[in-house]
């Protein structure tokens, strides 16, 4: 008696693709499969070795103008299983209809009600003007850099004709449904402070503790202020603040030997609202405050900062709305506080959406015991059913003739 489009999503949550070693093979297969049921055309694209972009398409009407573009990821993260209640790549349903699965928020979900909202359209003879691609991407919860990173560079993508685009979102415990129009910059930075060595027994000067001690009150009093702006304003989500965490801290040889060289690495989450050339500065000055020998390194560093338009007057954005008002769904617009796919198609300027429609739903992306309810799940279908009508129906812009 189950909903044959839950079924599907279950077998999906099954396929082990959780990093380090994800079984992308079976994914990509699984996928062609449900993409060559629905009719859908299929390319397969190999960014880099072992690394496969899935593409369906549901050709419109009028192919010249530009396409609708529907983004997932088939990698999931590590789960600690001895924290489940369930196996974590079982998909159990539970007597609530909550199925329980890594994968069930991030993001297997939008990928079965992407197809499965396809399904439904196609179902009830619809066509439309514009072209719908799906692309299924490798590598996301590890940066992208051997996904969507690489794929927006190549010919490939560039003749998807790409006009709008929708990614992952977040779940939402209200009844509001989050919409995403932008992303925070992530810079991960290692700072290294070389210092005099010696024996532990000695109060040697010029020690790397003692520059590393300055770098990290400089780092964590910004963390600090910015924790409190956060609290001490309503008006702000995470997305608004720059969050900061020194997630590794290195150095030493011996419990008696003062250490030459320490390091400790921060991960930063900057907004667009941010001037990144002036926070660089201000990064520099806490080094430099620190002391000599004390130097900054990038391992991540995002510097693009495109935004999607939420004005009304975006046809784009008025489809979208325009739905959503219609469904009476209640919408938030935020920054995203991390990072997903999405930042690569905005940076290639194409407007971009983070979306996923699961309201009512605690936000356990990436936590334990990760569930999705079936009618959350069912009711996403349709409303991406009635959001790809409106803008796979969005008429000729001027730059399209």
């Amino acid at each position: 008696s189950e909903n044959p489009s839950v079924t599907l999503f279950r077998e999906y949550l099954r396929i082990d693709t959780v990093h380090p070693k994800p079984d992308y093979d079976a994914a990509v297969q699984f996928l062609e499969r449900v993409g060559t049921d629905l009719g859908l055309a299929c390319q397969k694209v190999e960014v880099c070795q072992g690394r496969v972009v899935l593409i369906l398409t549901w050709q419109g009407t009028k192919p010249h103008l530009r396409s609708i573009l529907l983004n997932s990821h088939t990698d999931v993260v590590p789960v600690f299983e001895e924290h489940w209640t369930y196996p974590p790549f079982e998909a159990v349903k539970d007597s609530q209809g909550n199925i329980y699965a890594r994968g069930a928020q991030d993001m297997k979900c939008v990928s079965i009600q992407y197809l499965e909202a396809i399904r439904r359209l196609k179902t009830e003879g619809k066509s439309f003007a514009r072209t719908i691609h799906l692309t299924f991407v490798p590598d996301e919860e590890v940066g992208g850099h051997k996904g969507m990173e690489l794929f927006v560079q190549r010919p490939e993508f560039k003749a998807l004709n790409v006009g709008f685009a929708m990614d992952e979102g977040l779940a939402s415990p209200s009844d509001t449904f989050s919409v995403f129009y932008g992303e925070r910059s992530p810079w991960w930075i290692k700072v290294k402070c070389t210092g005099s060595p010696g024996h532990g027994s000695r109060f040697i000067s010029n020690t790397a503790a003692e520059k590393m001690h300055k770098v990290i009150n400089s780092f964590l009093a910004f963390r600090e202020s910015e924790k409190q702006r956060l609290k001490s304003d309503s008006s702000l989500t995470l997305g608004d603040v720059t969050s900061l965490n020194m997630t590794m801290l290195e150095g030493g040889v011996s419990f008696n030997v003062v250490p030459s060289e320490m390091a400790a690495s921060f991960d930063i989450r900057i907004p667009p609202t941010v001037d990144l050339k002036a926070f660089e500065k201000q990064v520099a000055t806490w080094c430099r405050d620190a002391g000599e020998g004390v130097t900054c390194e990038f391992h991540q560093k995002c510097m693009d900062q495109h935004i999607t338009s939420t004005e009304e007057s975006d046809p784009w954005w008025k489809a979208f709305s325009g739905v959503c008002r219609d469904m009476k769904l209640q919408l938030k617009l935020e920054i995203f506080p991390a990072a997903t796919d999405s930042r690569y198609i905005r940076a290639v300027r194409h407007p971009a959406i983070g979306f996923s429609p699961m309201n009512r739903t605690p936000v356990l992306l990436h936590d334990h015991n990760e569930f999705l309810n079936e009618q959350v799940f069912l009711r996403g279908i349709e409303i991406y059913a009635r959001l790809l009508t409106a803008l796979a129906s969005v008429p000729p812009l001027p730059a399209e003739g």
